[in-house]
């Protein structure tokens, strides 16, 4: 393992040498894909890079790397959150405070150890939000887990920590709910100072009313108040929020049907049918799940025979004829979660919970990855979101998490086949599994327009399929960085809907050549110029992106003028670009690479705005208005129709782009740098 003090040393030969770095200027990726046949190994695996330049690679904490059951290099890193230059990283043993104010040199401020499942983190202002719905996770953080089926010691819900001192997050109180929370969503109301809102969205099953008061898990047409097809909100007054509590439960599921999606991989089938009858011969229990037999793991074994011990009034460790009583009827307690019940003869009903939500309060629109479906949601009372779209399709296998373009007018939803754990990246896998699906938003409709999957083909080794990422704001231009767990960390560009296309990427070999370890991105997110990983097995990793024939320097110094205090990726803040030289050059810079002006206009633009920014007062307002002048003519005159075999919506695009450039220009005459 690498310590600190060399990558410290590291970095700082790397900074000194950036200078003299040389840059792939192409705009087509290497051939044969350097990500292909990478040596494996923990934190001395092979490398692969292109257009990404590594910054720093932290290794975990010591007291984070205890083998587990999840992992055989220590417990699982999870998702990240950021204020000011700090990184806040979530761990399925507690969380990690990073100091990045050196991102060539991450500082490990402080742990927090918290045993609990996945430990997914958010903050705001001074407070520090996380989720937990083990079985086994504790109200006082304690690592002797939780025996009982029903017990007043269990956390499944919120955990709110107060880190006016980072080095030491406070506990302020916790926020029980009925199906705890898988992944939760900060929600700021630009109406309401007061309050900061929490969707928390549960994965977990309905909590006995025994162990919290009111939660049913009974269907809608038994019972009005089911926690089934729901969310809870919660409210957190900023004044006291130890006074948070759930403000409501939408339905925001409810009148879904059921939507099939596509069958296992065979080699996966053939695998799974292996493994049962291994575990059926030793006396292990199992299910079917959507035509699939598989195996069920410890933990909901040993809860469900706590549940018949106690039933029969017992104590002490379950009998064999308890172990028979299961036996009979564990399918009916799977197909409950897993396949409820039809009320009547109606159609099947769809998801039950969501597993992710991101919201757009700018713009008053969330979205809703929710396992059988993508949502999107009315949020402008964040307290009762209302659906206004839902969309299904075959070649889901679980709707994971979404991401909106700046403008709101395309959402991307993440595809989690496999579950995260599970070798989804093949050379045999289809491309559209496993992948993402872009969707043009028109009002209150979505519209499929194509499916993006990390193009390198991954070992059976490797867990592998799309997980979390968030926009790079390089202005005019979609363009997003995504985690692939061991697919490493992909960055394309999504401006034209219909044609996503990879501009960068970064990837390792796999943890183990012989077995399939959990490892690789679980979230890759553009913040303050850097691009910051949790790597589930390893630690945490920093990239910069480097320019070529795809991304200007231009356009990645524009990115950078972007600013965050803080970050929330789920809680997506509307992206906006000071009047700058170096933005009106990033929109110079994709004109003259999309051939949307003539090579003579592009030169004299260039050379308009180098003269400009040496000048000032009057003789610096006249150029650029002069400038701005020109081009508002050029972008009425921009071509609209196929061109070159280019589609329509990216000369459209192009001409809304000499628009944007002619407002940059001629915000820089009146006062900007």
């Amino acid at each position: 393992m690498r310590s600190p003090s060399l990558l410290f040393v590291i970095g700082s030969i790397v900074a000194a040498c950036a200078t003299s770095r040389k840059f792939d200027m192409s705009t087509t990726a290497p051939s044969p894909d350097r990500r292909v046949g990478l040596r494996a190994g923990w934190m001395n695996a092979a490398e692969a890079a292109w257009n990404l330049h590594v910054v720093s690679e932290a290794p975990k904490p010591a007291q984070f790397t205890n083998p587990s059951d999840l992992g055989d290099f220590g417990y699982l890193n999870s998702d990240l959150a950021f204020t000011g230059h700090y990184v806040i990283q979530g761990n399925f043993h507690g969380l990690q405070v990073w100091d990045i104010a050196q991102p060539s040199h991450p500082v490990l401020v402080t742990t927090y150890l918290c045993p609990e499942q996945q430990n997914d983190v958010s903050v705001y202002r001074n407070l520090l939000f996380a989720s937990g719905e083990d079985f086994n996770g504790r109200l006082d953080c304690g690592t002797q887990g939780v025996p009982d089926s029903v017990s007043k010691d269990r956390l499944r819900g919120i955990r709110i920590f107060d880190i006016a001192d980072i080095a030491h997050p406070k506990p302020v109180t916790s926020v029980q709910t009925c199906r705890g929370s898988h992944t939760h969503t900060v929600v700021t109301d630009p109406n309401d100072t007061a309050n900061v809102y929490v969707y928390a969205s549960g994965t977990a099953s309905v909590r006995s009313p025994n162990e919290l008061a009111g939660c049913s898990d009974l269907t809608p047409d038994k019972d009005p108040n089911s926690e089934r097809f729901r969310i809870e909100v919660i409210q957190v007054p900023l004044a006291h929020p130890e006074q948070a509590h759930v403000v409501s439960k939408p339905a925001i599921l409810a009148d879904l049907t059921y939507r099939e999606s596509h069958a296992e991989a065979p080699e996966d089938i053939a695998e799974a049918a292996k493994a049962a009858a291994a575990a059926r011969a030793k006396g292990g229990f199992t299910a079917t799940v959507r035509g699939e037999e598989i195996v069920l793991g410890p933990r909901f074994v040993a809860a469900q025979l706590d549940s018949i011990v106690k039933a029969r009034g017992g104590t002490g460790a379950p009998t064999g004829a308890d172990s028979a009583t299961l036996r009979a009827a564990v399918q009916g307690i799977v197909d409950r979660r897993f396949n409820p019940p039809t009320p009547g003869n109606g159609p099947r009903p769809g998801p039950v919970q969501c597993h992710d939500i991101t919201v757009y309060p700018a713009l008053g629109v969330a979205g809703g990855a929710c396992a059988g479906y993508g949502l999107l949601l009315d949020i402008h009372d964040p307290v009762h979101p209302r659906r206004l779209a839902a969309v299904a399709d075959s070649n889901f296998a679980f709707w994971h998490s979404a991401t909106f373009n700046n403008d709101g007018t395309k959402v991307l939803f993440t595809d989690e086949w496999g579950g995260g754990l599970a070798p989804k990246c093949r050379a045999t896998d289809k491309p559209e599994w496993g992948a993402d699906a872009i969707f043009a938003v028109t009002g209150d409709a979505m519209t499929f327009r194509s499916y993006y999957k990390m193009p390198a083909p991954q070992t059976v080794f490797e867990n592998c399929v799309a997980h979390n990422g968030s926009l790079v704001p390089v202005p005019g231009r979609d363009i997003m960085v995504q985690g692939w767990y061991q697919g490493g960390i992909s960055v394309f560009d999504w401006t034209d809907a219909a044609h996503p296309r990879e501009i960068a990427y970064f990837d390792r070999g796999p943890m183990d050549s012989t077995k399939l370890v959990g490892a690789g991105s679980w979230s890759a997110y553009w913040y303050n110029g850097y691009i910051v990983s949790s790597e589930i097995g390893r630690g945490l990793d920093v990239f910069e992106l480097e320019p070529s024939g795809l991304l200007s320097q231009n356009e990645i110094d524009a990115a950078k003028l972007v600013h965050f205090d803080y970050l929330n990726v789920q809680d997506q803040p509307k992206i906006t670009w000071p009047a700058s030289f170096v933005v009106a050059r990033a929109y110079l810079d994709q004109l003259e690479r999309s051939k949307a002006l003539p090579p003579d206009r592009v030169a004299t633009a260039r050379a308009t705005l180098a003269r400009a920014e040496r000048l000032s007062g009057q003789q610096r307002r006249d150029a650029l208005t002069q400038l701005a002048t020109q081009l508002s003519g050029d972008s009425k005159g921009a071509p609209q129709l196929v061109v070159g075999g280019v589609p329509i919506e990216a000369r459209a695009g192009d001409q809304a782009k000499v628009r944007a450039l002619a407002g940059m220009v001629t915000d820089l005459a009146n006062g900007g740098r």
